[in-house]
C-alpha cells in the first residue's frame, strides 16, 4: 500500500515543527538546573564575603548582591550574575564611586579612563568594560561545556574585592583625585 505524497509531507512537517520544542525544553531544564546550583552556591559563599545574594526582580536567571566591606576606593561593588541561554554564566561587577556608577561619559577625562580600562584588561584577572550606557564594570564569563565550575566561581567571587585597587588607579581620570 502506497502512502500518498501529501501525507508523507504532512508527517515530515509535524516532526520538524516539534523538534525545536523538544530541544528548547531540554535547554530550559539545563538552564533551570544551573540557576538552582548557582543559587545554592551563592547562599553558601555569600555570607563569607558579607554579601547577601538575591534573585533579581526582573529575571529569575539573574542574581544580585552588594559588597561594601573592606573597600578603600569604591563605595561598593554591585555584583550582577546572569545564567544565560547560551550555556554561560556572566559576572558583571559595577563599582560605585562617590555615590554613583563610574560612567565613561561623566568622567573628567574619558579618554584616559578608557585607556586605563584597556591596560587593565592586559594585567588583571577579571576583564574591564563599559555597558551600553557607559557604566564601567569588571567581569568574568564562564562557559558550561565541562559542567558547573563550583570552585572556579568561588575564586572569581573572592577576587572581586581585589578590583578596588584598580578603581583607585582610575580616580585621576574619573575626578582628578590622586589614588
Amino acid at each position: 500500500m502506497k502512502i500518498p505524497y501529501a501525507i508523507c509531507l504532512l508527517i515530515c512537517a509535524v516532526i520538524l515543527a516539534a523538534a525545536p520544542a523538544v530541544f528548547s525544553q531540554e535547554a530550559d531544564a539545563a538552564r533551570d538546573k544551573t540557576r538552582e546550583r548557582m543559587s545554592a552556591l551563592l547562599q553558601r559563599v555569600g555570607p563569607d564575603m558579607n554579601v547577601s545574594f538575591k534573585p533579581s526582580s526582573k529575571s529569575q536567571f539573574v542574581f544580585t548582591g552588594v559588597m561594601r566591606d573592606g573597600l578603600k576606593n569604591a563605595d561598593q561593588f554591585e555584583i550582577v550574575i546572569s545564567v544565560t541561554t547560551k550555556d554561560t554564566i556572566g559576572f558583571r561587577v559595577f563599582p560605585h564611586y562617590k555615590g554613583a556608577y563610574i560612567n565613561v561619559d561623566k568622567a573628567r577625562n574619558p579618554t584616559q579612563l578608557l585607556r586605563k580600562i584597556a591596560q587593565l584588561n592586559d594585567s588583571t584577572f577579571l576583564f574591564w568594560g563599559a555597558d551600553e550606557s557607559g557604566d564601567v564594570f569588571t567581569g568574568y564569563t564562564f562557559t558550561l561545556e565541562s559542567g558547573f565550575p563550583d570552585k572556579a566561581i568561588e575564586i572569581v567571587l573572592s577576587s572581586i574585592k581585589n578590583s578596588d585597587q584598580f578603581v583607585g588607579e582610575m580616580r585621576p581620570s574619573i575626578d582628578g583625585s590622586n589614588p
